[in-house]
């Protein structure tokens, strides 16, 4: 029942926490991100 089809990895988590970390998300505040894979949405 997950839209993506597949459960999450390890992996999935530290590229979302790699993203945060990085000068990319600079403009990034005050948000939740869920790493789900779309099962909550």
């Amino acid at each position: 029942q997950i839209p993506l089809r597949r459960g999450g990895t390890p992996e999935d988590v530290a590229n979302v926490a790699t993203f945060l970390a990085s000068d990319m998300s600079s403009y990034v505040s005050g948000q939740t991100i869920h790493c789900c894979g779309g099962m909550n949405m």
